[in-house]
């Protein structure tokens, strides 16, 4: 029987069509090489890409030179540019304003053959530091009001170069998603004064049908109202709004984490594109009057969307999402 299911955060409703179920064989996933052709990404080619604002190297090295374990660079086709005015102007009915933000790429590692879920704990261990230093060093312009850090796996995750890599854009606007779950948050704690998402994940402890994995500070879980099948969310135990306050034990366990989370998916389900987001709170420096204490309220977590289904006209005229697997079954399997 078909489901209808909320999720409690936005409020917002899916369809968890069990009559449609399927499991990983019953996707269709294409399998992708990789080539490498003259990857710009790779070492040796730090001349071809635009210069380095941040890297962790080898004692010694030399900027924009070979030597590197993570590397980031600005965007070289960037979809916002820090020249302009943060301010809004008026046109009749609309509404515009320049686009100022930050647009990075983080190159995860030098060689083009190895994939985040192959990497080792040491350099995941480094990709999550770097994106802990980006959102620091970034938000010290106070015109930055939300930072969105995100990786596109495959072709159909929307990679557009195949060595791995992630991505950084910040706006000086908080994107809509974000605060639909900022204002869903709020209203739960102005009712009862408890995070939303503590209360979530101590839920999903009790009843486990929906967690894939835990470790000392984390936990992996099908979401109650998943979108898509097989979509996981990795969530601190401990309550935290923002990422960039992750401490170094902290991110040693997170990279365990996303190691065994990736390594699952890539496993299970032949290898499928995805896409992953952070969502954190925003800036602390431009939030505090629109969103007070927000540190007690929010609670950043990592998004993961294996691309099996591709979204159709039901989903787009509606804003209902049809997920054919159920959350209990992909964790299940995921397990």
């Amino acid at each position: 029987m078909p489901e209808l299911r909320k999720d409690p955060i936005i409020d917002n409703w899916v369809i968890i069509s069990t009559e449609r179920s399927k499991r990983p064989l019953d996707f269709k996933v294409k399998a992708e090489e990789k080539r490498k052709d003259n990857c710009v990404f790779c070492k040796g080619n730090e001349h071809k890409t635009p210069p380095e604002k941040f890297a962790f190297r080898e004692k010694g090295t030399l900027k924009d030179n070979p030597g590197w374990k993570v590397r980031v660079i600005a965007n070289k086709y960037p979809a916002l540019k820090m020249e302009g005015k943060a301010a809004r102007e008026k046109v009749g009915l609309f509404e515009k304003m320049d686009g100022i933000g930050v647009h990075e790429v983080i190159i995860e590692t030098p060689y083009h053959h190895e994939d985040l879920n192959s990497l080792s704990i040491t350099n995941i261990i480094l990709i999550l530091k770097t994106y802990r230093q980006r959102y620091l060093s970034i938000f010290e312009d106070k015109r930055i009001k939300y930072i969105l850090i995100f990786k596109n796996y495959g072709i159909d995750g929307g990679a557009s170069l195949e060595h791995s890599h992630s991505q950084l854009i910040a706006t000086t606007i908080i994107p809509k998603r974000i605060e639909e779950e900022l204002k869903g948050s709020r209203k739960y704690f102005s009712s009862v004064k408890r995070c939303i998402f503590c209360d979530y994940i101590n839920q999903e402890i009790q009843y486990k049908d929906r967690v894939i994995e835990e470790t000392e500070k984390y936990i992996a879980l099908s979401p109650f109202a998943a979108r898509f099948p097989f979509e996981t969310w990795i969530l601190p135990k401990y309550h935290s709004a923002y990422y960039e306050e992750i401490n170094d034990d902290e991110i040693f366990d997170l990279a365990k984490m996303m190691k065994e989370i990736l390594f699952r998916i890539k496993n299970k389900l032949n290898n499928p594109p995805y896409n992953f987001i952070i969502h954190t709170a925003p800036s602390k420096k431009s939030s505090t009057k629109e969103w007070p204490d927000l540190d007690k309220k929010y609670h950043w977590h990592i998004e993961i969307i294996p691309r099996l289904t591709k979204i159709a006209g039901f989903e787009w005229g509606t804003g209902f999402y049809i997920n054919p697997t159920s959350p209990e079954q992909a964790a299940k399997i995921l397990r």
